[in-house]
């Protein structure tokens, strides 16, 4: 019997892993749910700020980790608006970056021209000029999303979810709807707390263990791989 017993508790130590976070240290329980945009996968949000100093820090960090998440977690970013004249011009540009799909190459630039080159992105014309100058990533395509009919109302959408969330600070990234991380020990260490909420959303839902994303073919003819290199 004492076997049986202890053949069974080890069994739910195995399947439910203890995890090492601290509610009021590593994460904060949200009084408001949030929905996600995608109900059925984890939703991985961050409230961030082209004008934060510390979103800026935190980005090349995040972008890094968004390229390992799981299959059955998703990254999504709003940029927060505090007052409309001084923000809604980056939330903008920030909704023109998600819909075109160009964060990975086009924020490290979006950065660098706010605080290195103190470019004020939050105006229209400059935004204009400056994105159909831009090589490093395609501008024109950030450009095009940013003169789109949908543009200011996904802008406008940023605005009214960071009133209804009370977003207070920058970065905020909530988990699962759930859970707002915290980073005690900084953001290198808070990607080990992002790993870990998302496997207490996973297991507090029931979910299954996520697939394996899908492997990236290698092209087998020279003129694919150079296309692939051009397409980068």
């Amino acid at each position: 019997m004492k076997k049986l017993l202890l053949a069974t508790l080890l069994g739910v130590t195995l399947s439910s892993p203890a995890f090492a976070l601290t509610e009021g240290k590593d994460y904060e329980i949200l009084k408001k749910p949030m929905p996600q945009i995608e109900k059925d996968k984890i939703e991985v949000l961050e409230f961030f700020g082209y004008f934060c100093i510390h979103c800026k820090n935190l980005d090349p960090i995040l972008l890094k980790k968004v390229k390992t998440f799981p299959s059955d977690t998703y990254f999504h970013t709003d940029h927060v608006v505090w007052d409309h004249d001084a923000h809604l011009g980056f939330a903008r540009l920030a909704a023109a970056v998600n819909q075109s799909g160009t964060k990975q190459q086009a924020n490290p630039a979006i950065f660098s021209a706010v605080f290195d080159q103190q470019i004020d992105l939050n105006d229209p014309a400059t935004t204009t000029k400056w994105l159909s100058e831009q090589t490093v990533f395609d501008g024109k395509k950030v450009l095009a999303a940013y003169n789109s009919f949908s543009n200011q109302t996904q802008a406008q959408q940023m605005a009214q979810r960071t009133s209804d969330f009370g977003v207070e600070s920058t970065p905020t990234m909530i988990v699962g709807g759930k859970y707002k991380l915290l980073f005690p020990n900084g953001f290198e260490a808070g990607m080990t707390t992002l790993d870990e909420l998302i496997e207490k959303v996973r297991q507090e839902r029931g979910m299954k263990n996520p697939a394996p994303k899908a492997a990236v073919k290698t092209p087998k003819s020279k003129g694919g791989s150079f296309a692939v290199q051009a397409a980068k």
